[in-house]
């Protein structure tokens, strides 16, 4: 076996200090939410229990905890079937040219490079000035909506740059109509990247901060009430919140890759019944 070269340790050692830059902050949070009851928010550690996972179940002195969650989870749902939806009309719509395609596309690209919180002042300028309440499900998911829109929209352009005309050639040659084509060819076989736009949907809008700050109106979101609550709350609490939300996150990921895993499986089954069908 040849002695692997001296870069390849240089390159090791430069990523084991980007997974600890990326993760430390995550992983010191999550030691400091197991303090003991008379912890404090800095090391050393004051014992170690489950006290302050406990209290955040208990009724807080401070904000709306399990308010702001359910409203970020509402609103991530939301965001997240509006984002599938969409995305996968302007990917088929993309798929042909049309007068103005270019530079729709072209501004869907620069929409990205526009500061969140400009993008949030002027959604909740325009609700008030139009009469509008500025409220977490109107504004809010409409300020979300111009971040999580573009991610999703550019997964199907890619999506459909690649996909393969033919299979839906061979459905309408086979008396298909077009809604069929599209319903039993085309979404089946896009479903993998369906399901991560939803993923991006779904996390972007759980923790987007600078787009929700100025939209939520007076019922924060999740992102919204921990950082209120970091120039309130003194206790460990806070720390426990960020574990659990945490948690919830990857789990989230993991639900999504569980539900792709399980359509592989089953488009492979599919086709080896229907290569033993064949035979």
């Amino acid at each position: 076996m040849e002695p692997r070269p001296r870069s390849f340790y240089i390159l090791a050692a430069f990523f084991t200090l980007f997974l600890i830059f990326l993760y430390g902050p995550t992983i010191t949070i999550a030691i400091l939410s197991f303090q003991g009851p008379q912890g404090g928010l800095t090391f050393p550690m004051r014992g170690v229990s489950l006290h302050w996972f406990y209290d955040l179940f208990q009724e807080q002195a401070v904000g709306d905890i399990w308010g702001s969650f359910r409203r970020s989870f509402a609103l991530g749902l939301m965001v997240m079937v509006t984002t599938v939806v969409v995305s996968v009309m302007g990917g088929l719509a993309f798929r042909k040219r049309f007068a103005g395609s270019t530079v729709l596309l072209y501004l869907i690209i620069t929409a990205l490079v526009i500061p969140s919180i400009l993008i949030s002042l002027g959604v909740g300028l325009i609700f008030s000035q139009s009469g509008l309440k500025v409220h977490w499900a109107t504004s809010g998911f409409g300020a979300q909506l111009t971040w999580t829109l573009l991610f999703g929209l550019l997964i199907m352009f890619a999506v459909f740059n690649r996909f393969d005309r033919s299979y839906e050639e061979a459905a309408r040659d086979l008396g298909a109509s077009a809604w069929q084509t599209i319903r039993h060819v085309v979404l089946p076989i896009i479903a993998p990247s369906l399901i991560g736009v939803a993923l991006f949907g779904f996390t972007l809008s759980y923790d987007e901060f600078a787009r929700t700050l100025l939209t939520a109106g007076s019922y924060n979101t999740l992102p919204l009430e921990i950082f209120g609550m970091t120039t309130n709350v003194t206790t460990p609490v806070i720390f426990a919140l960020g574990t659990l939300t945490t948690v919830f996150s990857f789990v989230v990921i993991g639900v999504f890759i569980l539900v792709v895993w399980i359509l592989g499986r089953r488009r492979a089954r599919a086709g080896s019944d229907a290569g033993k069908g064949m035979v």
